[in-house]
C-alpha cells in the first residue's frame, strides 16, 4: 500500500542525513592521505626555491617550513627586492594555501648582540643577532662542539651585519661557561664585550667558572659577571689556629665575603702562613650577616693559642688552648654577650696552658707607642708604661698588654731598660721572646744607630740575650744660605708662643711653628738658631696683712708653683761614644744648662718620630723661692723646653742654643751670622 504523501518530506531528510558518514569517509581519507602528499610536494617545491638563495657561504638564507597547505617562510634577505622575488615564486608555486611571511631584510647591528641561555639542562636557546658572513648551520656546529653531547639548540638569531671579528671564537667561549650553569643561565656578548650570570651547578663548577673568565679569546672583555654559588644543606666555616699560621675552611657566600675572612686571617696570623679552603657557596641563615660572623669567629680565635671556631648548623663554639687564663672568662662573656643576631651559642671549651714563649712587643711609630702581648702583673706594666711616657711629648702610650703566668726573669727591668732605646728611634719596635729581646728600626742619626748594638747590650740585665738591627734615615735635602734664611723667616713670621704663667711647658698651640722650623734647620745643616726665652709679666705685691689676719679661719695662702715640676729639657751625646764635632756642640748645650743646676738627659722621641734628649731630673727647689714667685731661671728653662721639641723633630744640637733672655712675651728666635 502506497504511502501517503505527508510522508515524503521526511524520507527526504532522512537520505540526507545517511549521506553525511559517507561524507565524512571521504574527507578523513583525503586528510590521511592526500595531505601528506600534498605538504611533500610542497616541500620539495619550496626546497627547490630556498637553494637558489645560496649565499657566499654556500647556505641558503631562506627557510621554509610547511603546515599543512601553508608554507612559512623565514630568514634574512640581502635586500627587499630579493625578498620580494622570492615571496612571489612560492605564490606561484602549485598546492600552497597560503605563504606566511617571516622574511626579514639583513641590517647593521649596533652594537651587536648575541646571547645563549639555557633554557633546559640539555637545551640551549640562541638568540640576538648572528654574523650575517657566517652561514647559520656553520655557527650551530662550532657552537655544538663546545656543548656536552645530547644538547639541542633552538637558534632565533638573526643574521645582520656589524659583528665583531672573530665572532665564532666569542661565541663558542660563552656556550662552553653554560655547562657549568643552571637553568635560566645566560652568556652574553655585545660588541666585543662578554658577561655572563647565574647559578653555578656545584662548588667545582663556581671555581672553574670564575677560573676561565681570567682568560677570554682574544680582542675580547670580560663585563658584568653576575654568577652566584651554590645552595649547600651544610653551611659551616672554620678558623684554625696552630703555631704555623690560621687556617680557613668551609664556605662564603660571596667573593667580597671570602677577602673578608683573607684579610682577618693574615691579621690574625701576625707574619705566619694562611692557609685557604674556603669555597664559595651560599646556604647560611638570611638572618646572619656573613661579615659579622667572620669577624665575631675571629674575635674568639684572638683568645687562643692553638684550636678551632667552628659555626655549623646555626651555632659556633671554640676549643683549643687560650692565649691566657684571662682569656677563658673573656670568651664565655663574648658568647653571651657579643653574638651577632641569629647565631646560636655554641660551647667554649678552652685550657689555660703557660706561655712558650713568653712574648712582649714595644712598637713605635711616628703618631704612637703601642705595647701588646703578656706581661706578669701590673705592677710590671706600671714600670714599663713609666718607662716609656716621660720620653714622649704628645704621642700617646696604647697598652694592649694581657696578665699572663710564665714571664720571664727580670722581664719588667729589661723592658725598662730598653725602653729609651725604642724611643730615641724615628720608628721601631723591640720584641721580646722568654730571654731574648730585639731592637729593630730606624734612626734620624747615623750615630745613634751603630751605636744601637752596643748601648742594648749595656741595658739589658744579666742571663738576657739582645739583638740589634738600626738602620740611618737618608739625609735631608740641601738648600742654599738664602733659601734657607727665607724659610726661616717663613717659619716664624707671625710667631706667638706664649707659655703658660710660670710653666715651662709647652702649649700644643707651639707645635706647627716648632715643626715647620725644625724642618727648616734639617734641610739647611749650616743654620744656627738661637732660642730666647721670657719671662712672666711682674706682679704687684700682695698688700701687707692686716694684724690678727693671720689667726682668722678663712685666711687662705697663696696657689703654690711648684718648682719641682720643672723639666730639665737638656740634650747631652751618649756618654759611651767618641767626642765628635757634634758632640762638642752637644756639650755647650748641656753647659749652659747646667749654669742652671739641672742635671743632663739621654735621647729621646719627640711628636713626629724624631730624636731628642728625654727630659733630666727636676730641679730642686731653693728655699728661698716662694710659692707665687715663679723660678729664677724661668726664661732659661723655656729656651730649654723649645730648644729639646726642635731636637726631637729632627734638628741637631749644633743648630740651635740658648738666646739672652727676652721681655715678657712671646719666645723669640734669632739667626746667628
Amino acid at each position: 500500500m502506497p504511502l501517503p504523501e505527508s510522508f515524503a518530506p521526511g524520507l527526504r531528510r532522512a537520505g540526507w542525513l545517511a549521506g553525511l558518514p559517507a561524507l565524512a569517509l571521504i574527507w578523513v581519507s583525503a586528510t590521511l592521505y592526500a595531505a601528506p602528499q600534498i605538504a611533500d610536494r610542497l616541500e620539495a617545491e619550496g626546497a627547490t626555491v630556498a637553494a637558489g638563495t645560496a649565499t657566499a657561504t654556500g647556505e641558503p638564507w631562506l627557510r621554509l617550513e610547511t603546515r599543512g597547505r601553508d608554507l612559512l617562510a623565514a630568514g634574512e634577505a640581502p635586500d627587499v627586492g630579493e625578498r620580494e622575488t622570492v615571496l612571489s615564486r612560492l605564490a606561484a608555486l602549485d598546492g600552497p594555501h597560503r605563504i606566511v611571511s617571516e622574511v626579514g631584510i639583513v641590517e647593521t647591528a649596533a652594537p651587536f648582540q648575541w646571547a645563549a641561555i639555557r633554557s633546559e639542562p640539555n637545551r640551549i636557546a640562541l638568540e640576538g643577532s648572528r654574523p650575517v658572513e657566517i652561514g647559520r648551520r656553520s655557527l650551530e656546529a662550532r657552537i655544538s662542539g663546545v656543548l656536552n653531547p645530547g644538547t639541542t639548540l633552538d637558534d632565533t638569531a638573526r643574521a645582520a651585519r656589524g659583528a665583531p671579528p672573530d665572532f665564532p671564537s666569542a661565541a663558542a667561549f660563552l656556550a662552553a661557561r653554560l655547562s657549568g650553569l643552571a637553568k635560566g643561565g645566560r652568556a652574553a656578548l655585545s660588541d666585543t664585550v662578554l658577561s655572563l650570570s647565574g647559578e653555578a651547578l656545584d662548588m667545582p663548577a663556581y671555581e672553574a667558572l670564575r677560573a676561565s673568565l681570567s682568560d677570554p679569546p682574544a680582542g675580547f672583555s670580560i663585563g658584568r659577571i653576575e654568577i652566584v654559588p651554590p645552595v649547600v644543606p651544610d653551611y659551616r666555616f672554620v678558623v684554625e689556629k696552630t703555631a704555623r699560621g690560621i687556617a680557613l675552611d668551609g664556605f662564603a657566600p660571596t667573593a667580597s665575603d671570602r677577602e673578608a675572612a683573607l684579610r682577618a686571617a693574615t691579621e690574625a696570623a701576625a707574619g705566619g702562613t694562611v692557609d685557604d679552603h674556603l669555597l664559595a657557596a651560599r646556604g647560611l641563615d638570611p638572618a646572619i650577616d656573613p661579615k659579622g660572623l667572620i669577624a665575631f669567629a675571629f674575635r674568639l680565635a684572638d683568645l687562643i693559642q692553638s684550636g678551632r671556631v667552628a659555626f655549623a648548623d646555626g651555632a659556633i663554639s671554640v676549643t683549643g688552648d687560650a692565649i691566657d687564663g684571662q682569656a677563658i672568662p673573656d670568651a664565655e662573656a663574648l658568647m653571651r654577650d657579643a653574638r651577632p643576631a641569629g647565631i646560636r651559642a655554641g660551647t667554649v671549651s678552652l685550657t689555660a696552658r703557660p706561655l712558650s714563649p713568653y712574648r712582649v712587643v714595644i712598637r713605635r711609630t711616628a703618631d704612637s707607642v703601642t705595647l701588646t702581648g703578656h706581661l706578669p702583673d701590673t705592677a710590671t706594666r706600671e714600670r714599663v708604661l713609666d718607662a716609656l711616657r716621660p720620653r714622649l711629648f704628645r704621642e700617646p702610650v696604647v697598652d694592649r698588654t694581657r696578665l699572663a703566668e710564665g714571664a720571664p726573669p727580670d722581664l719588667g727591668a729589661a723592658l725598662a731598660a730598653a725602653a729609651p732605646l725604642v724611643t730615641s728611634l724615628a720608628s721601631g719596635e723591640i720584641a721580646v721572646s722568654d730571654r731574648a729581646l730585639t731592637l729593630t728600626g730606624e734612626s734620624l742619626y747615623r750615630e745613634t744607630a751603630s751605636r744601637a748594638p752596643g748601648r742594648l747590650a749595656e741595658a739589658l740585665p744579666p742571663g738576657w740575650t739582645g739583638q740589634a738591627a738600626v738602620s740611618a734615615r737618608q739625609a735631608q735635602e740641601r738648600r742654599d744660605p738664602e733659601t734657607c734664611r727665607a724659610d726661616f723667616a717663613a717659619a716664624v713670621a707671625g710667631a706667638d708662643l706664649r707659655f703658660p704663667a710660670g710653666s715651662p711647658v709647652l702649649a700644643p698651640s707651639f707645635y706647627p711653628t716648632l715643626d715647620a722650623l725644625a724642618a727648616v734647620a734639617k734641610a739647611c745643616p749650616a743654620l744656627r738658631i738661637t732660642v730666647s726665652g721670657t719671662g712672666d709679666p711682674a706682679k704687684p705685691k700682695a698688700p701687707a696683712p692686716a694684724p690678727g689676719d693671720e689667726a682668722r679661719p678663712d685666711a687662705v695662702a697663696p696657689a703654690r708653683v711648684a718648682s719641682s715640676a720643672k723639666p730639665d729639657l737638656t740634650a747631652k751625646p751618649d756618654s759611651a761614644a767618641k767626642p765628635t764635632s757634634q758632640d762638642t756642640a752637644k756639650d755647650k748645650t748641656r753647659d749652659a744648662a747646667k749654669d742652671s743646676g739641672k742635671d743632663s738627659g739621654k735621647t729621646t722621641k719627640g711628636p713626629a718620630g724624631k730624636e731628642a734628649a728625654k727630659p733630666g731630673k727636676p730641679a730642686a727647689k731653693k728655699p728661698a723661692e716662694t710659692a707665687d714667685e715663679p723660678p729664677p731661671d724661668l726664661p732659661r728653662l723655656r729656651a730649654q723646653a723649645v730648644i729639646e721639641y726642635l731636637l726631637q723633630a729632627g734638628a741637631r744640637p749644633e743648630q740651635v742654643s740658648v738666646g739672652p733672655d727676652g721681655p715678657a712675651g712671646p719666645v723669640a728666635f734669632a739667626l746667628l751670622p
